[in-house]
C-alpha cells in the first residue's frame, strides 16, 4: 500500500424500485460537480439495457453493470468496474446506484472486496424510501418486496423518505416513526423529488474517516448528523463451511457515524473498518484475533502477508469460521482487511491489528 495513496469515497445508494434514487443520483452529481470535483458513477440494472444511465449525461464517467443483480450474480464484477473508474478517470467520488432489487448487506459486501486493489473508502449507503409505499405495504406485513424494503432502511447511514407532498402531515409521522423503529441511528431527511437543500451529511461524510498516522485505515462511523447502523440487517445468512459469503439467503423482491468518547465508553457505530496493512504480520496471531473477534463483527476479508510464510493469502472470515488461501497475484494487490459487522468498537479493533504489526515487526526471524 503506498502511504500516500488517494482514498476514494464510496456512496451507495439504495431503495426500492421507483423510489427515486435516479433523481437523488442526478442532484448528488450536480452538487460535486458545482465543487469543481469529478464524480463517477456506476450503475446496476436487472435487465439489460440501462436506461436510467441516459439521464446522467455523457460528461459524467459511468459503468454499467446489466443483466444481473449487483448483491449475487455480479458481485464479483463490482470491484473490477470500480478499479477501471479510478484508473481511466481517476474520480474524486463514486456513486453506485443497485437495482432496488438488491439485497444491502451483500451489496455491502461486494463494495468492500474492491478495497484489495483500490484504495477506496464506503463512506455512507443512502437508502431513497418511497413515503406512501412504505404506508401501503407497512400495512400488509408481508411478502418478500416489503421484507426487502425493510433491510434496505435498516442498513442505510441515511434515509430519505421521498414523496413526501403525497403523504398528509399525520402519514409524515407515521412514516417517520416507522423508520425510526427500525433503524436508530440513520438520520431522517423528508423530501420531495429528493431536493435537499442542507448537504452537511454528506460533507460530514466524505470527512469522517482520514486516516491516522501512516495506517491508511477507514471507518463508517455515527456522528449526531449523519449516523451509521446495520442494525437488524442480517439478511438470514447462513453460514456453509468456508463459503458463507456466496450462501446468504438472497431473494429478489416482487416483480424483480464526530465521535463521542469520555473516560468510560465509546458511542462509535461502526459499519466496515478498512485496515491497509503496513507491515507482514504473524500468521498465528492473526487467526488467534480473528477467533476472539465479536459476535457483532460477521464478517472480514482481505489480504495479508505472514512472516512466517512465503506468500501472501486471501483470507475470508463468516461468524467464526475463517479460510485461508495461498494467492500470487499479478499486479498491483493490496494488503488489507475489511470487517464488516454492526455496533462494535472500531478503536478496539484497530488497536489489535496495530498491535498484530507492532508484534511482528519487534520477533526475530520472520520472513520480512
Amino acid at each position: 500500500m503506498r502511504k500516500h495513496e488517494k482514498h476514494i469515497p464510496i456512496h451507495l445508494l439504495s431503495g426500492f424500485l421507483g423510489s427515486g434514487k435516479t433523481t437523488l443520483l442526478r442532484r448528488l452529481l450536480d452538487y460535486y460537480t458545482a465543487q469543481g470535483k469529478k464524480p463517477a458513477v456506476i450503475m446496476n440494472e436487472l435487465g439489460d439495457i440501462n436506461l436510467d444511465g441516459q439521464l446522467v449525461g455523457d460528461e459524467v464517467p459511468m459503468a454499467e453493470m446489466l443483466s444481473g443483480c449487483i448483491c449475487c450474480t455480479m458481485r464479483g464484477d463490482l470491484g473490477v468496474e470500480i478499479s477501471m473508474l479510478v484508473k481511466e478517470h481517476q474520480p474524486d467520488v463514486i456513486f453506485i446506484e443497485s437495482t432496488g432489487a438488491a439485497n444491502p448487506m451483500e451489496t455491502l459486501d461486494g463494495v468492500t472486496e474492491a478495497a484489495m486493489y483500490q484504495a477506496i473508502d464506503l463512506r455512507s449507503v443512502v437508502t431513497v424510501v418511497d413515503g406512501p409505499e412504505l404506508l401501503a405495504r407497512s400495512r400488509d406485513g408481508k411478502g418478500r418486496t416489503f421484507k426487502l424494503m425493510l433491510e434496505q432502511i435498516r442498513c442505510a447511514t441515511v434515509l430519505l423518505i421521498n414523496k413526501v407532498d403525497r403523504l398528509e402531515p399525520e402519514q409524515l409521522v407515521e412514516a417517520q416513526q416507522q423508520l425510526r423503529e427500525l433503524n436508530a441511528h440513520a438520520q431522517i431527511i423528508a423530501t420531495v423529488r429528493c431536493a435537499i437543500d442542507d448537504w452537511s451529511w454528506l460533507e460530514a461524510a466524505d470527512h469522517s474517516s482520514a486516516p491516522p498516522s501512516n495506517h491508511m485505515v477507514e471507518g463508517t462511523t455515527i456522528n449526531e448528523g449523519a449516523a451509521c447502523s446495520v442494525n437488524g440487517c442480517t439478511a438470514d445468512h447462513h453460514h456453509a463451511g468456508h463459503q458463507a459469503d456466496h450462501h446468504a439467503d438472497h431473494h429478489h423482491a416482487d416483480g424483480h457515524q464526530p465521535d463521542h468518547h469520555d473516560q468510560h465508553h465509546s458511542h462509535d457505530h461502526v459499519m466496515v473498518v478498512t485496515y491497509y496493512w503496513q507491515k507482514p504480520v504473524n500468521s498465528e496471531a492473526f487467526e488467534a484475533l480473528l477467533q476472539r473477534l465479536p459476535a457483532n463483527i460477521y464478517r472480514a476479508k482481505g489480504i495479508v502477508t505472514f512472516t512466517d510464510a512465503p506468500s501472501r493469502f486471501l483470507f475470508q472470515y463468516a461468524y467464526k469460521e475463517s479460510d485461508f488461501m495461498r494467492i500470487d497475484p499479478q499486479g498491483h494487490v493490496n494488503d488489507v482487511a475489511v470487517f464488516i459487522g454492526e455496533h462494535f468498537s472500531k478503536e478496539w479493533l484497530l488497536n489489535e491489528l496495530k498491535q498484530l504489526e507492532q508484534e511482528a515487526a519487534s520477533t526475530p526471524g520472520g520472513l520480512l
